[in-house]
């Protein structure tokens, strides 16, 4: 690992680019963050709902999550971080690591307890291109942009060769591509955020898609309900 190696924390711990995003700041999403709870959902256009598990995320790493990071190899990347409870658990490690997130409210949340964050799109310039050692899909992030391969593609240009992604994966078996929004359901009153894409992925399909992006499955398991896979370029 090299180029990675570069970020100043400075830039890490202060960057705040200003790239659209459909999270901003005031929206239910963020204010979820600040509240450090929900009830939150994303909604597709029919009105289903798929509840977001704000609690966990704003506590700290839980034995699954640092059973992952047991697993996670040199500098890591957290796309997606969220607040930053692993980004938090991989520094108190002494682990080089970066997370980035389009929520002005997550990266702040991740700066304010230790982490290193950056407010960026993955499909964005990031530092340390071609040289990060793992990166981290976590919470249903393989959905990130709605378009699971373009994700891996840019994910295999970001890794160093050889490099390792670790994606937690859907429950169940599906591979569906939607628009969405998170929406805030409490007291006889809702409030959503901007619609955007996204995809949920069960381990069947993300093995598909990743098996077409040049991808090798290393290692898939299950652990307190949740699912994994991890894959080398």
């Amino acid at each position: 690992m090299s180029t990675a190696h570069d970020l100043t924390e400075e830039r890490a711990a202060t960057a705040w680019d200003t790239a659209p995003a459909p999270w901003q700041t005031g929206d239910p999403y963020s204010e979820a963050l600040r509240a450090g709870r929900g009830p939150l959902f994303l909604e597709r256009s029919d009105g289903w709902l798929l509840p977001l598990d704000v609690e966990r995320w704003c506590a700290a790493a839980d034995p699954v999550d640092l059973a992952v990071l047991d697993r996670c190899e040199g500098a890591v990347l957290d796309v997606g971080c969220g607040p930053g409870r692993l980004v938090a658990a991989l520094v108190a490690r002494r682990r080089r690591t970066l997370g980035i997130d389009v929520s002005e409210a997550a990266v702040a949340h991740t700066v304010r307890h230790g982490g290193r964050a950056l407010r960026r799109s993955v499909f964005e310039p990031l530092p340390g291109e071609g040289g990060w050692d793992t990166a981290l899909l976590m919470d249903g992030n393989v959905g990130i942009g709605g378009d699971p391969r373009a994700l891996l593609e840019r994910l295999a240009a970001l890794l160093a060769p050889g490099g390792l992604l670790i994606a937690e994966t859907a429950p169940v078996d599906i591979d569906e591509r939607v628009h969405v929004q998170v929406v805030q359901l409490a007291a006889a009153h809702r409030i959503a955020g901007t619609p955007f894409p996204w995809a949920r992925l069960g381990t069947p399909a993300l093995l598909r898609h990743a098996d077409a992006t040049g991808w090798h499955a290393v290692d898939q398991w299950s652990d307190g309900g949740r699912r994994f896979v991890a894959l080398r370029t």
